[in-house]
């Protein structure tokens, strides 16, 4: 059982705590022995499984409640909680509420009707496409082109590296429309996926294996009333939904290292080394306080991020990115640590030690790279 004890700190509600409790105890039972086979499969079967666990619920916003909002604490504790258990799970969960952000947070009343009760139902599976191949974490760069056309918009161009690309239902799209140069001339569309001009030009493979693809868009075309908020909005819209989902990433991570420290101490525990316990070797106790340490720092940076937007911060860059860059990079070495004292079942394919250790290295990638993140805080320290 991992430590809860940071459940106590003054970031948390006692509805947190509540809710902390109930998903661990579900997961416990919903989320053990997941054949991972067909990650497509499995990804829609868990989608389901945490729509009917009411778990989707705090993925989106609901269109019925108007002062629903995304509680940033909630979907992070969720998220560390998934990631423990089962890697695709967190990606499951991750990926209603990163899909679907756009519409959550700058939706049209219609927008949000339509699709973010499939959402939260999982009825419906959301996709955010940004990424594309020659703009990563340069957003600015975007060049999917999406001109006006009448009524309509057509949109031209590819992305790459997009989660849940091949199985999702819809897809947030980010293009080029022109009202300026550079990030201000970006939008946001809904895009359905079975628009006409639209393709999974090829499925992506990756180490830890999940829902990936490049999306090809060709004379595709789109109604207007698809737009997100504004025309020339797309780059604020962007920064927004990861200024909410970026400390998640983190929280994911974090909840890697708590299961890679968790079976380290059985490990220790269990293992005899010269006829004694492994941890009676002050070089592992070492390793083990070490492990203690990276998470318990990881999660005061993470949840001071997810309690300052919850607050009211209209923007938690800095606060965002430290966490996001501190967990992830400690999360990779709390595990390289797990895998070491592991020793040759930290390498074995299909132990637990060794998917996390598959499992964690993207993090330090995705929704900005660890570099990236380095630059945001230098630049918002100096603002300062």
């Amino acid at each position: 059982m991992a430590d809860t004890s940071f459940l106590e700190w003054p970031f948390f509600e006692d509805r947190h705590r509540e809710l902390a409790v109930k998903l661990d105890a579900w997961a416990a039972t919903n989320l053990d022995g997941i054949d991972h086979g067909d990650v497509d499969d499995v990804c829609r079967d868990l989608v389901r499984r945490l729509a009917d666990g009411g778990w989707l619920r705090h993925a989106a916003i609901d269109p019925q409640d108007t002062g629903s909002k995304l509680d940033v604490r909630s979907l992070c504790l969720i998220r560390e909680t998934l990631a423990r258990y089962d890697g695709l799970a967190d990606f499951a969960f991750a990926m209603q509420g990163l899909g679907s952000g756009a519409i959550s947070l700058f939706g049209t009343e219609a927008h949000r009707g339509e699709w973010l009760p499939k959402v939260r139902s999982g009825t419906g599976i959301a996709a955010f496409a940004l990424t594309e191949p020659q703009s990563g974490s340069d957003v600015a760069n975007i060049a999917l082109d999406a001109k006006r056309d009448g009524d309509d918009f057509i949109l031209n161009g590819e992305k790459t590296w997009i989660s849940n690309g091949g199985i999702a239902d819809f897809y947030c799209v980010f293009a080029r429309t022109g009202e300026a140069p550079g990030a201000k001339g970006l939008s946001a569309f809904v895009v359905p996926a079975n628009t006409r001009g639209f393709e999974v030009a090829e499925r992506l493979h990756t180490i830890a294996p999940h829902p990936l693809a490049r999306l090809k868009f060709t004379d595709c075309r789109i109604p207007a009333r698809a737009l997100i908020g504004n025309g020339g909005d797309g780059f604020k819209i962007a920064m927004s939904v990861l200024d909410v989902f970026r400390s998640t990433v983190a929280a994911a991570a974090l909840g890697f290292a708590r299961r890679a420290l968790d079976e380290t101490i059985k490990r220790v525990q269990e293992r005899e080394l010269f006829g004694a316990p492994l941890f009676d070797l002050q070089m592992v106790q070492g390793h083990v306080a070490d492990m203690a340490l990276d998470i318990d720092a990881s999660a005061l940076l993470v949840y001071r991020a997810a309690w300052l937007k919850d607050s009211g911060a209209p923007r938690v860059s800095r606060e965002a990115a430290m966490a996001k860059l501190y967990a992830t990079d400690h999360a990779q070495t709390v595990i390289d640590k797990a895998v070491q004292i592991h020793g040759g079942d930290g390498v074995r394919s299909g132990h637990i030690i060794e998917l996390l250790y598959r499992e964690i290295r993207a993090l330090r990638i995705y929704e900005g790279a660890s570099d990236v993140q380095k630059i945001i805080i230098a630049r918002q320290t100096l603002a300062q």
